[in-house]
């Protein structure tokens, strides 16, 4: 048995090296999702174009709009003298923001009464308006607390000094800086393994069967389950490889931490991997060509990929939807290379998420052998 497994595992990577085009479609893609998605997938909000509307010409009117320049959150791309112009460029979608200033701002400001900002949004993309709106509330907070101390200093010098503050430290525990690099990037290994195992077991069995050698291959002494053995394991091979690899560009380009144990992690890829290939075997169940197969792994990795918690929280999704995600392998898989990477965490923590993938992992396999079974019977 053992060596009619061997010999069919030996044929697939022999095939795989004749090809070129697998061999180039196997690595140079893989790296180039892991660069292009870790640089586009983010949470920051960065170079907001606005508008500033400044009725107030006024030293301190002027010191506001220049904080909003000088944080690099924001970039002032028109000066306007009048209302009638924002509208249109608010609904072109060439200006997402303006910050309006009334007269008398500065006159308020001297005197300590509350002196308002109007901050216009473009409510389409809500949630760079909500990021947004978070920072022009910081700056103006800022500016607030600045200019009353030292207008406190300027009028009571003596008293401004032994006005007690308040002052919020923020120390984030994992994740320092609040780069959101170190979310999204562990994140992308998991997406991009799964996308790439599921295909491959899916694509490669389907097209055995298209071109009519799966055929050729089942009137031969092998059995059924050497079979399957020896089509999946070469493709958990590459998907520990795939996994090497892009955790290499997170590491070692992205600067990601890495703080757990390698073991844990290990443990956490294979039952992963298991999971995965036990979804593409039961795809080529249930597909006769390659196009089908595509659009089978289509109506299930778009959903996987948005249940998994990689952007959305799972916490904020309705409760019947977050009842699904416990069938996503790719949901129990992102905690583990979280919480393996950014807190360093082990088994004491993560094994709920490790039973979920292996229970996971032994319901699709039982599901996909069986159907493949009787799908070549």
């Amino acid at each position: 048995m053992l060596d009619r497994i061997w010999h069919m595992i030996v044929k697939e990577f022999l095939q795989l090296k004749r090809d070129e085009h697998a061999r180039f479609w196997l690595i140079v893609p893989t790296i180039a999702q892991m660069l292009v998605f870790g640089y586009a997938a983010t949470f920051d909000v960065n170079r907001v174009r606005i508008a500033v509307i400044d009725f107030d010409h006024s030293q301190e009117s002027r010191d506001l709009i220049s904080r909003f320049t000088f944080t690099g959150k924001f970039e002032v791309a028109k000066i306007l003298g009048n209302e009638k112009e924002l509208k249109s460029l608010i609904g072109r979608g060439d200006i997402p923001m303006a910050v309006k200033i009334e007269p008398g701002f500065a006159e308020l400001m001297r005197k300590g009464q509350t002196a308002h900002v109007q901050v216009i949004v473009d409510g389409t993309n809500s949630n760079t308006a909500l990021i947004a709106v978070g920072y022009v509330n910081q700056i103006a907070e800022q500016f607030s607390q600045d200019y009353s101390r030292n207008r406190l200093g300027r009028l009571m010098p003596v008293m401004s000094s032994s006005v007690p503050q308040v002052r919020l430290e923020q120390r984030p525990w994992y994740n320092p800086d609040l780069n959101s690099k170190w979310f999204f990037v562990p994140g992308l290994i998991g997406s991009i393994t799964l996308l790439l195992v599921v295909n491959l077991t899916a694509f490669a069995i389907v097209r055995e069967r298209e071109i009519g050698t799966l055929e050729q291959i089942m009137v031969t002494p092998i059995r059924p389950f050497e079979m399957i053995l020896g089509k999946t394991v070469p493709f958990f091979l590459i998907g520990l490889g795939n996994v090497a690899l892009v955790a290499a560009v997170a590491i070692l380009w992205f600067q990601v931490p890495f703080r757990g144990n390698v073991l844990v992690l290990l443990l956490g890829v294979v039952l992963f991997l298991m999971s995965t290939l036990g979804v593409g075997l039961l795809i080529s169940t249930i597909s006769s060509t390659q196009q089908q197969a595509f659009a089978s792994g289509f109506f299930f990795l778009n959903p996987a990929f948005t249940l998994s918690g990689f952007a959305f929280p799972i916490t904020s999704m309705p409760k019947a939807i977050r009842i699904i995600t416990y069938v996503d392998p790719l949901r129990y898989f992102l905690v583990i290379l979280r919480g393996t990477f950014l807190k360093g965490v082990g088994l004491t923590v993560l094994w709920p998420q490790m039973l979920g993938l292996a229970a996971l992992t032994f319901v699709l396999l039982m599901v996909s052998v069986t159907r493949f079974r009787k799908s070549i019977d």
